[in-house]
């Protein structure tokens, strides 16, 4: 039914068109991954109630489990407990770098942390909940999402954090809650925890990790002959588009904006799971869902064109997740 919603409101004309209320409050989100996915997981991969294959187990306890039917990794035990992505070489994290995941903040939960360890491990937290705050920092930092903090609990969130020469911003949700100028280290790997009990786990899914970004759109362009994007998330085989990629949408929006002349093909791709024809109808249905948004904010349908590739021009082997995400894109090439 909300993808009926959706469509309805989609077809009134490039007059006409509207931007559902999702995206709507979603406008001022700058929020953009970085270029290139070092680490993803949806613990889709996973057995229930087994330990995820891509993790590592630091302290306490923590389990797969599903949650609504979908899996979550859930940190069940442990004051504190720890996990870490099992990611190659122990200094991963350059500048500039993204980290994103969905949390479940239960009722009775004291909320959790990313914990970034520096030279001679070194460790500093960012903790999320139903406000952010550093542990660690010269100077302790914290502040809250707008609005009711008891009916933020129980329902999912969108974490977000973005670093790039000695700041960090802080996102949950549309919201940039939190920014810290002068960071003071440089971070290397990412651990993610806090106090687990089995009443109220630490619940999250979908981790990203990514690095790079921050050229110029136009510069890409131009330089590269096309604009490769991670930061316009589709639900899973499906082309809904995720209101958290308005950050990409948005900068795609001023570059047209900016350069009026300027023509662009919308190109969907997939990774190599599933079969073959039913990724070009995907994938083809994923670009034309972003041509649709863009002219809902009033870019002219006539400079885009969509093409579905499917699994057919992939980036990265298909063999990992973190490839398998780098080759699940939108790409925009001048006309």
């Amino acid at each position: 039914m909300r993808r009926l919603v959706l469509s309805a409101l989609f077809v009134l004309g490039p007059s006409l068109l509207l931007i559902p209320q999702e995206y709507k409050v979603y406008q001022n989100y700058d929020f953009v991954p970085g270029d290139r996915i070092i680490f993803e997981d949806d613990f889709r991969g996973d057995t229930d109630g087994e330990f995820p294959a891509h993790w590592s187990l630091l302290s306490g306890q923590a389990v797969v489990n599903k949650l609504a039917g979908s899996p979550v990794f859930a940190l069940t035990e442990g004051n504190y407990v720890k996990v870490e992505p099992r990611i190659k070489g122990k200094d991963y994290l350059s500048d500039p770098f993204t980290v994103e995941f969905d949390f479940f903040l239960k009722a009775d939960s004291s909320g959790s942390f990313i914990t970034f360890l520096s030279a001679g491990d070194d460790e500093k937290l960012v903790c999320f909940g139903s406000e952010v705050h550093t542990e660690g920092l010269e100077h302790e930092l914290s502040a809250a999402v707008p609005g009711d903090a008891e009916h933020f609990k129980d329902t999912w969130h969108h974490a977000a954090l973005a670093f790039k020469e000695n700041q960090m911003k802080c996102y949950i949700d549309q919201y940039r809650v939190l920014v810290i100028p002068d960071v003071g280290f440089q971070p290397k790997s990412v651990r993610f925890g806090g106090i687990g009990i089995p009443e109220a786990p630490l619940i999250f899914k979908n981790v990203r990790i990514a690095s790079g970004g921050g050229m110029n759109l136009l510069d890409k362009l131009t330089k590269e002959g096309r604009i490769v994007t991670h930061g316009i998330l589709f639900d899973v085989n499906q082309s809904t588009i995720k209101p958290q990629s308005m950050g990409t949408i948005s900068e795609i929006v001023q570059l047209l904006k900016s350069n009026p002349e300027l023509k662009l093909e919308i190109g969907g791709h997939t990774d190599s799971d599933g079969d073959a024809a039913r990724n070009l109808t995907l994938s083809q249905a994923r670009a034309d869902a972003v041509k649709q948004l863009l002219a809902a904010q009033g870019i002219e349908a006539s400079r885009l064109t969509t093409k579905g590739y499917g699994a057919t021009k992939p980036l990265d082997s298909n063999a990992t997740p973190e490839g398998k995400a780098n080759n699940r894109r939108v790409e925009f090439t001048k006309i």
